[in-house]
């Protein structure tokens, strides 16, 4: 004989699908309304959209589905919030960027140089050519350094001396940029006398900035390749060296491949050191060892700080330089997306 019991189905109560959002929407057209009606500031209205809504959202919630579902539903109002908050900037940011510098986003402006420019015309085919050339020797000067850096200090340094590399790379990574073109700007001097402007002085400039960036970067991808690796290479007889080279680099090649593009990222928007070693020309010299080579951020600059008159055609080179920027950063993103795809490893300690 057997006994059967009765299937029980527990329904707990909880909000509608649209409930969460609903809140959050409602308060933002509202904040929008006032924004239009009002002299209220735009972000006080933002904030206390958020907070009203998110009161909202915990008090149904508590109502309905209980304490522990209502603090998630709380926290999930504020980190979506905070998320928006953040991308909004970001957004308007290359927004404007966008509309201002579409305007000379044309062939003149890569083709041309400014030389002899007044007013309206001319390009920045100078500046390209400045920022490619100094961004490239910095990068060519910082990789093998940095690199080799992060090979010695995870895989042969020891003590003291690995203590202080540490340190000093953890100070470098945040040392103001302006204290690299300093230092450039006085090893040269020393050199070759005060006054002088060359290519090769704001790759110097950038090679300080990028060389802790990418021992940072490359230390970390070494230390998530597993030791098992370097373990069965050992156990072959392979040499120290031959292991590093053949095993650990190659299985950290991609992470290593977007520590530098994050590195060179970092640096080819900078002006101030470019402003002190670099100087400004507004023809084409693309021998960084011989005369002054002005970088896309330096021509923005000047186009910006000592426009002419009228002063619309400058701001639009400005802004078109600033949009050209974006556009070789978002390219060595891609690139750098792209190489860790195709020789990207998925590695477990």
């Amino acid at each position: 004989m057997s006994a059967t019991t009765p299937r029980l189905d527990i329904v707990r109560p909880a909000l509608p699908a649209w409930g969460p959002w609903a809140p959050p929407a409602a308060a933002l057209a509202l904040a929008a309304a006032l924004a239009v009606a009002t002299d209220v500031a735009a972000g006080v209205l933002l904030v206390a959209a958020v907070v009203v809504s998110a009161a909202v959202v915990f008090a149904w919630s508590r109502a309905v589905e209980g304490r522990r579902r209502a603090i998630d539903r709380l926290v999930t109002v504020l980190v979506s919030s905070a998320f928006a908050l953040a991308v909004i900037p970001l957004v308007s940011l290359l927004w404007t960027v966008v509309a201002k510098g579409s305007e000379r986003f044309d062939w003149a402006f890569f083709s041309e140089t400014g030389r002899n420019v007044v007013g309206e015309g001319g390009g920045a085919w100078h500046a390209i050519v400045g920022t490619l050339v100094i961004t490239g020797l910095a990068t060519v000067a910082s990789v093998p350094i940095g690199i080799l850096a992060a090979v010695y200090l995870h895989e042969y340094g020891q003590g003291r001396l690995k203590r202080w590399l540490t340190f000093l790379v953890d100070v470098m990574t945040g040392i103001p940029s302006i204290v690299a073109g300093l230092f450039a700007f006085a090893l040269f001097a020393i050199l070759f006398g005060p006054g002088v402007r060359m290519g090769v002085m704001g790759a110097v400039a950038l090679s300080v900035l990028m060389i802790p960036i990418v021992v940072r970067s490359t230390e970390e991808m070494l230390k998530i390749v597993p030791d098992g690796l370097r373990e069965a290479a050992y156990a072959l007889g392979v040499p120290k060296w031959r292991t590093i080279v053949s095993v650990v680099l190659p299985t950290a090649l991609a992470g290593i491949v977007t520590g530098v593009m994050v590195a060179v990222a970092r640096v080819i928007g900078e002006t101030a050191p470019l402003l002190i070693t670099t100087g400004t020309i507004s023809s084409l010299n693309a021998n960084p060892f011989s005369g002054r080579m002005e970088p896309l951020p330096v021509y923005a600059y000047r186009q910006y700080k000592h426009p002419g008159v009228p002063p619309e055609p400058y701001l639009a080179r400005a802004w078109a330089a600033a949009l050209t920027l974006i556009a070789i950063v978002m390219a060595l993103n891609l690139v750098a997306r792209l190489v860790y795809r195709r020789f990207g490893t998925e590695v477990r300690g």
